[in-house]
């Protein structure tokens, strides 16, 4: 069971969820119940009520005691089931009554509709001809068909009060008969009338349903889902209502005590006020619907589905419940412990024209959408992505735009800072302080105005991928760059304050009211002297920090030990090489950037950087086996004689007294 609410008017499914089948124990369901939510709050008001196929039309008897449905159409002529008439598909009309079949007959033409017209007693079929045949139960026998104008009519209905007769056909009109002197009293032209500025229609729009109310209020359904309401005494509508899904509608209904009307098509059952056209709630099925009753006097709703299984609603602003099922009012409130809302907040209202921007009209009528006043209410998952799908930049760029709006808004009378980039930031800085500086400068106009390398898309690159980073501590920067750390003191200094604000503007979503710029302009010497000074102080150190690598590396090799290592081949292989073929063919597939990747890592290649800003790249050629076996032995060979080798210290010579030896 399940609740929904729109508009604050609560309706109750009670034939939703799960049913239990009647072999099984008493034990068994009160097992299931337990465990099952769903089963346990389930009512089964009416048992097995389904058809053993699908049913097109549904049917209450006037005493409210019978519920009836078929496949085509019938119409009960008592008050109870005693007298019914069945219209088949095959042109074969049925009567019968209270203990069963009583009599069969046949049309000529194929009928889609019929109605009964008790002052005369005779029965009006209308369907795949002009004419609308009558047959009269007392004489029991056919009367002269009245001859319409058009080529095929769909449905049709008597008015209860004056027996004004009228059909629907498939040119969209509605002709209207006096049944006393056989002759037409008045055309309207729905399909005309039912096209209005917001509707789109692309067929010619035939009449689906009708529905007489009172003496002079009459509805039209037509087969593109709008619901005229008309005045018998005017030829234009009252109202029009889209029920903006496309499809045919399939039942009209009237509910006098709140003056509603009820249309229905295949998707959803909409209730609106007849005097406002305001809708008052809709309801949407589980199922297909094919067509929908209201129960005499009170406020239940039965449906025929697509399926087997018939829908049951209970709405208590509608009337009270029927007799037989009485404790449905004291159950109220216990429904509504678990409510499931209908209120659309996780959906975006949609018109047709936002539709076709974003290309989804053929969605209409589809479970996507879900028709709603003068659009569609759609989720707004869906919306997002389509909308990112048509314009993959629309709405980020409309976000950013918003909350750029917004922080300006609070940045009045502040101190703007710069935005610097991720990547190279202090080149950055460098840039702006120089174009500040051009700007204030007094040849400015005298100068052709070059293009700023931070505007220039050919340079953007260098400010967003790591990559292109400045190295400060290599030798090329340092070598053309030797006074860089003197003249960017006060630039760092004022690239960590920038830093600073910009991490507070992100916490506080506004930017915090800082210094002042410094307006002094960096001073550097450019003198020669003191560039020559620096140039040869960035030398020593450099040649100091090489002769610590090369101490560094001797080290290491002198504190390695070199092993035999042994493998053993397995029985039956053969040992050919360890270049493995398909490694090699790897390597070869990959590209020139990994390759160099591998072979730097492997010690066969060195990547590094002339003083000019170029690339320099060492190869180290393989050597043959033979060679790397001779290169060993001589290796260990003198690792061997350092071992051997005795001091000769002790035969040094000591300085004497007299005469030399000769």
């Amino acid at each position: 069971m399940q609740v929904s609410s729109l508009n604050e008017v609560k309706i109750y499914s009670l034939s939703c969820g799960k049913s239990l089948p009647e072999w099984l124990s008493d034990r068994k369901k009160r097992a299931l119940q337990k465990k099952d939510v769903d089963i346990r709050r389930r009512i089964e008001l009416i048992q097995d009520f389904e058809m053993p196929t699908v049913c097109t039309t549904i049917k209450v008897s006037k005493d409210g005691q019978y519920i009836l449905a078929t496949v085509v159409t019938f119409e009960i002529l008592s008050d109870d089931y005693s007298k019914i008439v069945f219209l088949h598909n095959d042109r074969y009309i049925e009567f019968h009554s209270q203990s069963g079949f009583y009599y069969k007959t046949r049309i000529p033409k194929f009928g889609r509709d019929f109605s009964y017209h008790y002052p005369s007693c005779d029965l009006y079929f209308v369907g795949a001809s002009s004419e609308v045949y009558r047959l009269n139960l007392e004489q029991g026998r056919y009367l002269n068909p009245l001859q319409t104008d058009a080529a095929e009519n769909n449905v049709c209905d008597i008015n209860s009060v004056h027996g004004l007769f009228a059909t629907g056909t498939v040119e969209g009109r509605v002709e209207c008969w006096d049944p006393r002197t056989r002759n037409r009293v008045g055309l309207l032209d729905c399909a005309l009338s039912s096209v209005t500025a917001d509707s789109e229609i692309n067929c010619l729009p035939t009449i689906s349903a009708l529905k007489f109310n009172g003496a002079l209020t009459m509805a039209v359904g037509t087969s593109t889902g709008q619901v005229l309401l008309y005045d018998l005494r005017s030829d234009k509508p009252l109202l029009v209502k889209d029920h903006q899904y496309g499809l045919p509608i399939k039942s009209v209904h009237f509910q006098d005590s709140l003056d509603l009307i009820l249309s229905a098509d295949s998707r959803i059952i909409k209730m609106w006020n007849k005097n406002s056209g305001k809708i008052f709630t809709s309801l949407e099925p589980e199922h297909d619907l094919n067509d929908v009753c209201l129960y005499p006097n009170s406020g239940m709703l039965l449906t025929a589905n697509e399926t087997p299984k018939m829908g049951i609603y209970y709405i208590p602003v509608l009337g009270p419940a029927p007799r037989w099922c009485s404790f449905l009012d004291n159950l109220t409130e216990e429904l509504e412990e678990n409510p499931e809302s209908t209120v659309y907040d996780d959906y975006k209202f949609v018109t047709k024209k936002d539709l076709e921007n974003l290309g989804l009209t053929h969605l209409i009528g589809s479970p996507f959408l879900r028709a709603y006043m003068h659009g569609f209410f759609m989720d707004i998952r869906l919306y997002h992505k389509v909308k990112l799908m048509v314009n993959p930049f629309a709405y980020e760029e409309y976000r950013k735009d918003k909350i750029r709006q917004k922080i300006e808004e609070t940045r009045a009378q502040r101190v703007q800072l710069k935005k610097l980039p991720k990547v190279n930031k202090e080149l950055a800085l460098k840039l702006i302080e120089e174009e500040e500086e051009k700007q204030k400068s007094t040849w400015k106009k005298k100068v052709k105005n070059l293009p700023n390398i931070l505007t220039d898309d050919r340079f953007k690159v260098m400010f967003e991928n790591p990559d292109f980073q400045v190295d400060e501590e290599s030798e090329e920067f340092r070598l053309l760059n030797p006074l860089v750390s003197k003249i960017s003191e006060k630039r760092k200094k004022k690239l960590r304050l920038l830093q600073q604000q910009e991490l507070h503007e992100k916490e506080e979503e506004e930017e915090l009211e800082g210094k002042p710029s410094d307006a002094e302009s960096s001073e550097s010497s450019d003198d020669e002297k003191d560039w020559v000074e620096e140039v040869r102080k960035q030398r020593r150190l450099i040649q100091q920090e090489e002769k610590v690598k090369r101490q560094e590396r001797l080290k290491e090799d002198q504190q390695t030990v070199l092993t035999p290592q042994f493998y053993e081949i397995k029985a039956g292989e053969e040992f050919r090489s360890f270049k493995d073929s398909a490694t090699k063919q790897k390597l070869m597939n990959k590209t020139l950037e990994d390759r160099l990747k591998i072979e730097a890592k492997n010690g066969t290649l060195s990547v590094s950087d002339t003083t000019v800003g170029s690339k320099q790249l060492t190869f180290t050629l393989k050597r043959s086996e033979q060679q790397k076996k001779q290169q060993e032995a001589e290796k260990l060979h003198r690792q061997e004689r350092k071992k051997l080798r005795r001091s000769a210290g002790h035969l040094k010579s000591r300085h004497r007294r007299g005469r030399p030896f000769h």
